[in-house]
């Protein structure tokens, strides 16, 4: 007689593996994100920015306390590269403030 219980879960398979030879974003972590309160008299669907805040926390609050939403802003620039094998790419890269 089997002890298990019929709702016992089994553990998962293995992790899927990736295939793909994508390149791991190394620019990510350094991108400066900026936060904007939407522009009085826009809408979410039609969307200017306005005030910036210095916090993510900060544009929560702000955005809490006028009922709106707000935005996150990461700009990047296009640069070349050559990747592993001698080709040139196009690469994205974390732009200045």
């Amino acid at each position: 007689m089997d002890n298990k219980s019929p709702n016992t879960l089994s553990p998962a398979g293995p992790a899927p593996t990736q295939t793909g030879t994508r390149r791991k974003r190394r620019n990510d972590s350094e991108t400066p994100v900026r936060h904007f309160l939407l522009k009085p008299g826009s809408s979410a669907t039609n969307p200017e920015l306005g005030q910036e805040v210095a916090s993510e926390g900060e544009a929560l609050i702000q955005a809490f306390k006028g009922g709106q939403v707000f935005y996150t802003l990461a700009a990047w620039k296009a640069v070349p590269e050559v990747d592993g094998s001698g080709r040139p790419v196009i690469v994205k890269q974390a732009a200045q403030k």
